[in-house]
């Protein structure tokens, strides 16, 4: 079981309403702003209950949402109120991408361009861009009624977003740094080496379908997040064709990272 912190409820004892201090503590800007003031202290994060949740997204992800329901009953939001997840996971991205950088041969100043792109575009502005739409999707699709008393935050979708992007991080930025140019070379034209690479991307994007679901999924006031899981069917699809067709979703990866820092 995740460790956890016992933690003040802002719930008077009397009525279980909040009062008004209480409710200006509790509004998207004083979270926000409670969130990054954690960023400049360092010894205010939990980076071990960080590092057990990175953990248990690859096992049992199930418990990490568990938590999330905890954290709402007794700190009254779903996303976290620490980064320490968040500078955990920054710290796997830029190792794992000068990683890639010397598997490709890079020289400094294009590692150091690789990064600020992996960094800037692919993780942040990314994940941006799916937080907001899945933001939108679940508050004006999926909820079962529509109410000012419930919503979707915006920092829990975030929160999704970084948890299904770990698990695809390690396995494409990480393990598969080993197969591609040792033990199966995947950056090449034969069958083994593209079956090895794109098996490994199925697996990656699947975590990610998988634990985005979950994420949804644990909330009670959405409905029909099995829909969440349809792009499985599309990933499948995907899959087959490529095998079948010689696509190297690693290959092409590899060039795309090359181009960018030309």
């Amino acid at each position: 079981m995740l460790p956890t912190t016992t933690t003040y409820s802002p719930q008077s004892a009397g009525n279980g309403s909040l009062s008004s201090r209480d409710a200006a503590r509790h509004t998207a800007g004083a979270k926000r702003y409670k969130y990054l003031r954690r960023l400049l202290h360092v010894r205010q994060m939990d980076f071990e209950f960080a590092a057990w949740q990175m953990l248990y997204l690859f096992t049992s992800p199930q418990r990490v949402y568990r938590n999330f329901h905890y954290r709402k009953q007794t700190k009254d939001q779903w996303a976290r109120d620490d980064p320490a997840f968040l500078v955990l996971l920054s710290i796997w991205l830029c190792v794992s991408t000068v990683g890639f950088g010397v598997v490709l041969d890079m020289g400094l100043v294009e590692m150091l361009k690789l990064l600020l792109w992996v960094v800037f575009i692919d993780c942040i502005g990314v994940g941006l861009l799916i937080s907001t739409l899945m933001w939108v999707i679940t508050n004006k699709y999926l909820m079962k009624h529509p109410s000012k008393d419930y919503d979707v935050e915006w920092g829990y979708a975030f929160d999704v977003h970084l948890n299904a992007f770990y698990p695809l991080l390690v396995i494409l930025h990480f393990f598969q740094l080993f197969f591609i140019n040792h033990i199966v070379v995947i950056n090449s034209d034969w069958f083994l080496g593209y079956f090895v690479g794109n098996t490994l991307w199925l697996i990656a994007i699947g975590y990610y379908i998988y634990i985005t679901f979950l994420g949804y999924s644990a909330l009670p006031f959405l409905r029909n997040t099995v829909v969440l899981l349809y792009p499985f069917a599309l990933l499948a699809l995907l899959y087959l064709l490529s095998l079948g067709l010689g696509w190297n979703f690693t290959r092409g990866l590899c060039w795309f990272y090359k181009y960018r820092v030309q």
